[in-house]
């Protein structure tokens, strides 16, 4: 039998930075303990590998890949490690290592207690730690998802919740999921924005405009604006893991109801043909009908020429939510931004709930106006803003003008009139 002298060990270390192997010895203090080792049995160290890498899965490590490689070469006969199941969690891994026992290609293995030669108990029992090894990670994972399972029965996802809750330490070591109170109006009403079929990208600007942002302190990108209308978090329930079909009853606060959330995802997916947010109508929703109290919903309707050209005209009419047989007629957009010109002074009165966007807006046109036109001040600024942005503003910052407005206003024989 060839003597220690005549074995050529490779001394391997390994530690895996996952959570199965966090208690594990790292591979400084392997290394300095083999060596130790080495030089009081007086073992012949030819070359020192170590890897950062999981042996769960086999054929999945490129240096103990290597190492392999170099024993069926003939660089080393013997291999010294800290234990066997640093050399092998898996049945692969192990049956690579048996392979070359068998075929006199690895005469020993050393461990920091125990030496496993080319004999049929010791590579039995080699066989049977590594194996154990094995069955602690098969175990460990049953138990995980056994944990993850019974968390989210009891209404918590295992993961971080989306923009608009936090996470804070409960009793026990638990963590509860509550509102975000600086963040979560906004949500809410994206949803409700999104319902009444304002897109992505309107959504967007509305929350750049109010200086929203994710908790990283980022501008929140369309992505996630259709991440969050896609969610069924908002409304109380989680699928886990994502498209399993495993459906869980939150236990978190709802944000919005489920109907809400039905009409806003609806509404939120991409069209198949045309521009997103190509139909836009500032004034729906805003005003009420004169004759039955309906919302007034918007319409389009594109009349082509002869000449090849298009033109777009933008009707408003009665809903007939409440009186199916309303008699309200149509009335065009520029009726409504014409009845409202002439209020425009009055549209506003206070200043104090304004959206941050909105008071920035009114503050930039005033300083553009003092400075070309004297005399222009507080006193017609906001009446001012308002003309400019009915007769020049675009889609967006019409709904956001009409959102801030205090006055109930309803639509009666194509004009507008204060209730």
């Amino acid at each position: 039998m060839e003597s220690i002298i005549d074995t050529k060990y490779c001394l391997y270390a390994r530690k895996s930075s996952k959570q199965d192997e966090r208690q594990a010895m790292s591979i400084d203090s392997q290394v300095k303990e083999m060596l130790t080792l080495a030089e009081r049995d007086g073992l012949n160290i030819v070359e020192t590998k170590h890897e950062s890498h999981s042996a769960k899965e086999s054929g999945k490590r490129p240096v103990f890949n290597e190492l392999l490689a170099d024993l069926r070469n003939g660089k080393f006969n013997g291999v010294l490690t800290w234990a066997p199941d640093r050399l092998s969690r898996n049945a692969g891994d192990l049956g690579s290592l048996v392979d070359l026992m068998d075929n006199n290609m690895l005469h020993q293995i050393r461990t920091y207690g125990q030496s496993f030669s080319n004999t049929p108990n010791e590579k039995f029992l080699l066989m049977i730690l590594c194996s154990q090894a094995k069955l602690e990670n098969d175990n460990r994972g049953v138990n995980v998802k056994r944990g993850i399972r019974a968390k989210c029965e009891m209404g918590w996802r295992p993961c971080m919740p989306p923009l608009g809750y936090f996470t804070r330490a409960a009793t026990g070591g638990a963590r509860d999921v509550i509102i975000d109170e600086e963040r979560a109006p906004y949500i809410k009403q994206m949803f409700e924005m999104s319902a009444d079929g304002k897109s992505g990208r309107h959504i967007k600007r509305w929350l750049e405009d109010n200086k929203v942002r994710t908790r990283g302190d980022k501008v929140i990108p369309l992505s996630m604006i259709y991440r969050i209308l896609s969610s069924e978090f908002y409304y109380g329930e989680f699928e886990y893991p994502k498209g399993s079909g495993q459906w869980y009853k939150g236990n978190h606060e709802p944000m919005v109801i489920k109907e809400l959330f039905l009409r806003a995802r609806e509404q939120a997916k991409v069209p198949i043909k045309g521009k997103w947010g190509a139909k836009q109508f500032p004034f729906k929703q805003f005003l009420k009908c004169y004759s039955c109290g309906s919302t007034i919903v918007g319409e389009e309707k594109i009349r082509k020429y002869k000449n090849g050209k298009t033109h777009r005209f933008v009707y408003y009419h009665c809903s007939r939510q409440v009186e199916l047989k309303c008699k309200e007629p149509y009335a065009r957009e520029k009726d409504i931004i014409e009845s409202l010109r002439t209020m425009c002074n009055d549209l506003i009165t206070d200043t104090a709930g304004l959206e941050p966007g909105l008071q920035d807006a009114i503050d930039k046109f005033t300083r553009m106006m003092s400075a070309t036109h004297k005399g222009y001040g507080k006193k017609n600024m906001i009446g001012g803003y308002i003309k400019y942005v009915l007769q020049e503003g675009s889609d967006f910052e019409k709904t956001r003008l009409v959102r801030n407005l205090d006055l109930e206003l309803r639509l009666h024989n194509r004009t507008v009139n204060r209730v």
